[in-house]
């Protein structure tokens, strides 16, 4: 197949890394791949040596007429049967750019909520007439698409982002940086803060928990600092054991220098590429319900899941895996292992291949 894809390859960074591995794979399974990307990108050496032509253009505004007529031209040049778009600034100049080409125009989605059928900005991604499929990052959000989209339901699917544990090997962070003991048990907790984020929530469950001595609770993510959040902490029970680090570049490695990690969201969540490197370090999750974690962590087997808005039961699985430290290390193992056989970076690059196919059919 000839395959363009539109994406923001534009730093070497944790969060680009699953994708990056995507189109290096249909590179390294024979098919003939371009790359439409930010200028200077430090991908495109990379994707150069291994053949993938790689054009530095990529969309200043929602509908860029410049990446629009750029990526025309390059659908004009040659035969493409996809075209593969990665995020909500390259949607909309790549599905206006396919009208008119042969070209099957998909979309990646990696979230719940923000698509309306009333939002006329949903017609420049999602909904955009010219897209003939989504794919998604879960179950979670592969239900909440196909409930907005008008047509070609069964177009939208779940293929989960690959990993590999190759990229989990790393030192542990230290965290005695923050005044944490060597031989603490520690929670963390690493977002981007929002309110469906459910920090709140999490400093609520671990006020419960505060007559655990040894427990810590360790909050990376800019925002945090901020009230309410400030506030609520500074009154906890807990205050003196709660570690703020703010935004950190070595995030995975603060999981896994940690004992668990917890994800209280409450609404919006895809699939949180948090819980996911965590689990490549081999850090046990307590999740809620929203969205696709439920889908990894399995209750019990590799962390806990929880019902959404619930700071007692956060509390309950804290207090649980802080007295059953045997049952925390049998998880750690299991994270591995799923990361290791069912979220390969292998399996997810032949599943878009198959998938790609099945569309052109």
């Amino acid at each position: 197949m000839k395959i363009l894809v539109v994406g923001d390859y534009a730093k070497i960074t944790n969060v680009s890394r699953p994708e990056v591995m995507i189109t290096i794979g249909f590179a390294k399974k024979g098919h003939d791949v371009t790359v439409f990307t930010r200028p200077n990108s430090e991908y495109t050496p990379m994707f150069e040596e291994l053949g993938i032509k790689v054009i530095e253009q990529y969309p200043t505004k929602k509908v860029c007429l410049k990446t629009i007529k750029a990526i025309r031209e390059e659908l004009s040049s040659a035969h493409y049967d996809i075209v593969y778009a990665l995020n909500s600034r390259t949607i909309p100049s790549a599905a206006f750019a396919c009208i008119g080409f042969p070209a099957k125009m998909i979309n990646y989605r990696g979230t719940t909520g923000g698509l309306y059928r009333h939002d006329p900005s949903a017609y420049l991604t999602h909904l955009h007439p010219r897209v003939d499929g989504i794919i998604c990052v879960s179950d979670a959000v592969t239900e909440d698409v196909r409930s907005k989209v008008w047509k070609n339901k069964d177009k939208v699917v779940t293929i989960y982002k690959g990993h590999d544990l190759s990229w989990y090997q790393s030192v542990p962070g230290n965290l005695s940086e923050f005044g944490i003991p060597e031989d603490a048990f520690v929670a963390i907790a690493v977002a981007t803060i929002r309110p469906s984020k459910g920090l709140s929530i999490l400093i609520e469950a671990v006020s419960k928990v505060a007559h655990l001595d040894n427990f810590h609770l360790l909050l990376v993510g800019s925002g945090m600092d901020k009230d309410p959040y400030l506030s609520a902490i500074k009154n906890s029970p807990l205050a003196d054991r709660i570690h703020l680090a703010g935004y950190r570049y070595d995030a995975p490695e603060l999981s896994a220098a940690s004992d668990i990690l917890i994800q209280a969201s409450i609404s919006g969540e895809g699939l949180p590429r948090a819980v996911m490197e965590a689990m490549g370090y081999g850090t046990p999750s307590i999740v809620t319900e929203t969205g696709g974690s439920k889908e990894v962590v399995i209750e019990g087997i590799n962390g806990c899941v929880v019902p959404v808005k619930d700071a007692q039961a956060i509390a309950d699985k804290i207090e649980y895996l802080y007295n059953n430290k045997d049952l925390v290390q049998d998880m750690s193992k299991v994270c591995k292992h799923k990361i290791e056989t069912e979220f390969t970076s292998e399996r997810t690059v032949l599943e878009h291949i198959a998938y790609f196919e099945k569309m052109i059919s």
